[in-house]
């Protein structure tokens, strides 16, 4: 059997002026469990830290058969409020027992349950960056042990309080998406947007999740001077802009995304890819995918546009 390899982290919460007075369990809360758990290579260490750095006592790889000793002793602790762990199939033919562990715990104190997935070839992806083998072993090809995984986890996916597709996150953007969520407290925001330009002529985007055809508004291709440049220049912005059916576009849309925005969230929705074409992907597409970020950003969203055929 492989040797288990604990890591235990934590970070010196800070207190609040009320902390000192009265004693015991009146007064603090009752404390707050986070596990964290899901397939391999979903970003589960990077999840960790996150909430390390938002003053949670850390845990990895811990047993799952001491998680009730552990809940009870953050319940009955005056120093530890708020806790996360990660448990996942490095526990092997434990990791059945967890979920009925997790309704035990559930018991004595409040408690969250973070599923992290990915596409496959995502993670096979990432595998192969890494040059790591995957928990369940080398003899099996890393795809082949995602299925396996897959089935494995299907119970605890099942009984998730959030389930996160990390395929779209980088390391930065899933540790900010975690921090927003948890230390702010917001559900009505807490979505990370991507507005991407493209060109028909290249293909669709394959991991859009709204997609809009801008191709009938006035092309700057056919007008020489633009021809080199892109849609983020203020000269071809300024002539796209000039047209009212450009500026109605972008009002309307504006306004129907951010209707629709807080009902992906309620779904659990964590990442949306909005994607705006036209014949090239270098002028009508980049200008809107521009604007409509700026104007979801200023309502409060988190917004990255991208622009995929674009010239650099």
């Amino acid at each position: 059997m492989a040797r288990r390899n604990l890591t235990y982290k934590t970070r010196r919460k800070t207190h609040h002026p009320a902390a000192g007075k009265g004693h015991g369990r009146e007064a603090r809360s009752a404390g707050e469990l986070v596990i964290i758990t899901g397939m391999s290579g979903s970003g589960k260490a990077s999840v960790l830290k996150a909430f390390e750095d938002l003053g949670y006592y850390c845990v990895d790889n811990l047993p799952v058969e001491l998680i009730p000793r552990f809940a009870e002793l953050v319940g009955q602790s005056s120093e530890i409020e708020r806790t996360a762990l990660v448990v996942d199939v490095r526990e092997g033919s434990q990791l059945e027992s967890l979920p009925a562990i997790v309704k035990s715990v559930r018991r004595m104190l409040p408690t969250k349950m973070i599923f992290l997935e990915a596409a496959d070839a995502v993670l096979v992806r990432r595998y192969s960056e890494t040059r790591r083998p995957h928990p369940l072993g080398t003899n099996n090809t890393v795809k082949s042990s995602l299925a396996e995984e897959r089935r494995h986890l299907r119970p605890i996916r099942s009984m998730a309080d959030l389930v996160i597709d990390t395929s779209k996150f980088n390391v930065h953007e899933l540790r900010s998406y975690i921090t927003e969520r948890f230390e702010k407290q917001e559900t009505d925001k807490n979505l990370m947007v991507s507005c991407v330009s493209f060109g028909f002529k290249h293909g669709v985007p394959d991991d859009a999740d709204l997609m809009f055809d801008v191709r009938f508004l006035p092309n700057p291709h056919f007008v020489p001077g633009f021809r080199p440049l892109t849609g983020r220049d203020p000269k071809v912005a300024r002539y796209i802009r000039s047209f009212p059916q450009s500026r109605e576009f972008i009002a309307r849309i504006s306004e129907l995304l951010i209707y629709l925005l807080p009902h992906y969230i309620r779904e659990g929705k964590s990442y949306l890819t909005i994607a705006f074409g036209c014949t090239g992907g270098q002028h009508r597409s980049v200008m809107i995918a521009e604007d409509v970020s700026k104007r979801l950003r200023k309502a409060g969203y988190r917004v990255k546009a991208v622009h995929r055929d674009s010239p650099k």
